[in-house]
């Protein structure tokens, strides 16, 4: 991983902010990870109703290929940016900034919420 690309930069802050259990815990960072892409999917007009047929759709299925899926995320979200009029580099820094600016109340939050939940808090 370069030491100046995003996901070294986010790395960066990840650790910086997060206990070690939080930043390296599996189960954490797909919850939050899920968590975003479907605050963005609502963001973008998707329904309740729409979101949970793509999950019996999916875990209905058998697990993909990690290497091959982050390239899906990247390829879907690159597209969906597009359509939406959203710059993702752009977008992606302006996030990251606003993390470090907040790095305080986000380890607050992080402290507070259930171990072990799904629930961001």
């Amino acid at each position: 991983m370069q030491s100046n690309s995003f996901q070294y930069r986010v790395r960066q802050w990840v650790v910086a902010c997060f206990p070690k259990s939080a930043h390296l815990d599996l189960r954490e960072r797909n919850h939050r990870f899920l968590e975003e892409s479907l605050e963005l999917a609502q963001a973008n007009a998707c329904t309740k109703e729409e979101a949970h047929q793509l999950v019996e759709y999916v875990f209905g299925r058998p697990p993909g290929d990690i290497h091959q899926e982050v390239g899906g995320v990247m390829v879907t979200l690159a597209a969906l940016c597009n359509a939406s009029g959203v710059g993702m580099d752009e977008a992606g820094e302006h996030e990251l900034d606003r993390n470090w600016a907040h790095i305080d109340r986000i380890r607050a939050k992080q402290a507070a919420k259930a171990q072990g939940s799904a629930l961001p808090q």
